[in-house]
């Protein structure tokens, strides 16, 4: 024992301990008899000196027993393994078999990793040297941060989720309402967007953006390291951020994210694209990028763009034209050309280099690029039409049907992106519009007491159900009442008609419970004025006790008169006889499979046949339009085609429907085409086919004028109406004009071309 534990020095150590000498925590284990695992018998022994170590070069002797002092200082494992806490350890032994297999590359590693601690102040090392680490520290420092800005890049991306919730300002699109012909006829909502299908938009468009903004699309990560490393340079050196960004971070910045120009949204921005990038196909991020992005004029998206400043579908757009338009994502207030020649001037050469950048990337060939000399000078304002005046009735009308016959809610149709093709004629509703108001200039001048409560309803509707033209009054953002819808005045002797149509049709009961008696048009009716009505008992007696009887207009009376006498020359008594003997409910009924609303059918009393029923001008002119039909109906509609960004949407149509008999019909037309002969043979003789009836009533509140030309039922109604007091007809004192000059007839006249 005394030679193991001398050192090679003789019997004193260097550090001048007698070699006897032992410290207190150096122990020899041995074991004696070992009766039991845990029994030892420890014995103190000195420890072999050390064997000095030379210094290495550039180290003192004062800096080697420095080191050696630390080393004899570190606690030992079994030390530092006692020290842990119990959960500790417990954990340490779970991990043991999971980290097993990495053991041999750890200990390979650990003599490399304990050189690159830092120790400081460096030993070894005198003055400002022993500040400075090694290269050996510098390069773990530089690992250390790499491995943990990986780590937290890695947990940032795996904790960040694709939001669930699109900016609903990213989403709302406008609805646009187009005419008949397919024009565009006015547009809803405060955002002009209208999102298309990415294969509708064609490939010289989609490459002119990518040229400008993102040639890469296809290939690159999502992000750009590039241009976001430039981002946060100026950010943090300069107080602002820049682009550089890729197409998908702008659609993530476009939908998900605000405009807000920070770091933490930059941050957000590039996890967001990432995952959005690994998840969602190029195609549709390309797709929602050009649907979503601002182009100036108050645009979003590639399609209203198109429309906004070429006045076409983004369809019909060529290399050239799509080029100019993926300059305006840069900036439209700097390269819109229209608003100065400084945004001329940068817009050309924006252009240009767009249409270069297409021939370098190779999808544009050099012969295409050099038909492509003159810049495509874009439209000087925003084609596209708001609504205002007369539109907004169009459009209120559509609206109002397209939610219904769709089966749409408010809050989806206010989102947008609906394409309204109506059933409104341009032609029809312009004639329409200005006869309507130089009849109101022209009351104006002539009786201007008058024309300040003067409303005048039209519409004038197909005889397959489709609203051609209305007219629903002055301007809707100053009068939102619309006077072509309203059921607020009596229709008086325009209603005489459909009395006709239902005794022709059911025929007429002289006594109570017999059996019906056909009635022709040649059937006789006394026609003259202050004729009491009668029931098979006897008189019909109001609720004061007196005989009802009927009155002509001006009391005139014409004797005994045919049916279809009585209706071409507007003769009352023989109508209302006629309603009582067919019934009033049968005449109610045939009015409503005609087209009349049930709300608008007045109260079931003898008057019923001479018109106390409120119908408004729509339903008026679809009333007439059911006889010119054979006796089919159909209901009504201002929509033909709804489409949500391209895609058809259900739309429920009305059929036909038979109102009377199509005999029944053919001879109310007849009657009525009498009528118009009767009034207006001049113009008769140029549209024989026409028919027409002029409608009044006994208290002079309204003035009508229904009839058919070329299968297009038109009516008209004037009457006056205080808006500001209530809904009560006034009298129309003249307002009408005269019998020589009637206004509903040259208004309808106007809209139907013969006047």
């Amino acid at each position: 024992m005394t030679d193991a534990s001398k050192g090679e020095d003789g019997p004193e150590n260097r550090d001048g301990r007698d070699e006897g000498a032992f410290d207190a925590d150096e122990t020899l284990f041995l074991r004696v008899g070992v009766p039991r695992a845990d029994e030892t018998m420890q014995l103190r022994v000195p420890p072999p000196p050390a064997k000095p170590q030379s210094p290495e070069p550039g180290e003192s002797q004062a800096g080697v027993g420095r080191a050696e002092r630390r080393r004899s200082a570190r606690p030992t494992a079994k030390e530092r393994a006692a020290a842990l806490p119990a959960a500790l350890r417990a954990l340490s032994a779970r991990l043991r078999p999971l980290l097993a297999p990495l053991e041999p590359y750890a200990r390979r590693v650990a003599p490399y990793a304990r050189r690159l601690k830092p120790v400081y102040p460096r030993p070894g090392r005198t003055g400002w040297r022993r500040w400075i680490p090694s290269w050996r520290q510098w390069l773990g420092g530089v690992l250390t941060s790499f491995g943990l800005l990986c780590a937290f890049l890695y947990t940032a991306y795996a904790l960040t989720d694709i939001p669930s919730n699109l900016n609903t300002y990213a989403t709302q699109q406008d609805n646009v309402y187009f005419w008949s012909d397919g024009t565009p006829m006015a547009r809803t909502g405060w955002v002009q967007r209208q999102a298309m299908p990415l294969d509708e938009i064609p490939e010289d468009v989609r490459w002119a953006v990518l040229a400008a903004e993102n040639e890469n699309f296809y290939s690159d990560p999502g992000i750009s390291v590039k241009g976001i490393t430039r981002a946060l340079f100026r950010t943090v050196g300069e107080g602002d951020t820049e682009g550089g960004s890729t197409i998908t971070q702008q659609y993530v910045k476009n939908v998900y994210l605000t405009q807000n120009r920070t770091i933490t949204r930059k941050f957000t921005e590039a996890m967001i694209s990432l995952k959005l990038d690994n998840k969602m196909s190029k195609d549709k991020i390309l797709e929602g990028y050009l649907n979503t992005s601002w182009f100036g004029r108050g645009t979003y998206g590639i399609q209203r763009a198109a429309q906004a400043y070429y006045g076409k579908d983004v369809s019909r757009l060529n290399a050239s034209e799509a080029a100019m338009l993926a300059s305006l994502l840069k900036g439209a207030g700097l390269y819109d050309p229209t608003l100065n020649a400084a945004n001329h001037k940068r817009a050309v050469e924006r252009w240009s280099w767009i249409l270069d950048r297409m021939v370098k990337i190779g999808k544009l060939s050099p012969q295409e690029r050099a038909r492509y000399k003159t810049f495509p000078e874009p439209l000087k304002s925003n084609p596209l039409y708001d609504t205002g005046e007369q539109s907004d009735y169009l459009v209120e009308l559509a609206s109002q049907y397209a939610k219904k016959s769709a089966h749409l809610t408010d809050q989806q149709f206010d989102l947008g992106g609906y394409q309204i093709y109506t059933t409104f004629d341009r032609k029809r509703e312009k004639a329409l519009t200005r006869a309507v108001a130089e009849a109101r200039k022209q009351a104006k001048r002539d009786n201007p007491k008058a024309a300040k409560n003067g409303h005048y309803g039209a519409a004038s509707v197909a005889t397959d159900g489709r609203i051609l033209a209305v007219y629903g009054g002055p301007d809707h953002r100053r009068q939102g009442y619309n006077e072509s819808n309203a059921t607020t005045v009596p229709a008086g002797s325009a209603f005489l008609p459909f009395v006709y149509a239902a005794g022709l049709e059911h025929g007429v009961h002289k006594t109570r419970g017999g059996p019906a008696t056909p009635v022709t048009p040649d059937s006789v009716y006394n026609g003259d004025d202050g004729v009491p009505v009668t029931t098979p008992e006897g008189p019909y007696w109001d609720r004061s006790g007196k005989k009802v009887a009927a009155h002509n207009d001006d009391g005139r009376s014409y004797g005994q008169i045919s049916l279809r006498q009585a209706l071409a020359q507007s003769v009352n008594t023989p109508f209302m006889q006629l309603g009582m003997d067919t019934g009033l409910e049968k005449v109610r009924r045939t009015a409503e499979a005609s087209g009349l609303l049930p709300s608008s059918i007045g109260p079931q009393v003898p008057t019923l046949s001479l018109g106390n029923s409120t119908p408004s001008a729509i339903r008026m002119a679809s009333g007439y339009a059911t006889f010119a039909a054979g006796g089919t109906h159909t209901e009504p509609y201002s929509v033909r085609r709804i489409t949500r960004n391209g895609s058809p949407v259900p739309l429920t149509t009305p059929h036909a429907k038979r109102a009377v008999g199509a005999p029944v019909a053919q001879q109310v037309s007849d009657a009525l085409g009498d009528s118009f002969r009767a009034g207006h043979p001049d113009t008769a003789a140029a549209e024989p086919g026409a028919t027409g009836k002029a409608g009044t009533n006994e208290k002079d509140t309204a003035a009508w004028y229904a009839g058919t030309a070329d299968s297009v039922s038109t009516a008209v109604v004037v009457y006056r109406i205080d808006l500001a007091k209530s809904l009560e007809p006034l009298p129309l004192d003249g307002l009408a004009g005269t019998a020589a000059n009637n206004v509903p007839y040259n208004l309808w006249s106007a809209a139907t071309g013969l006047g």
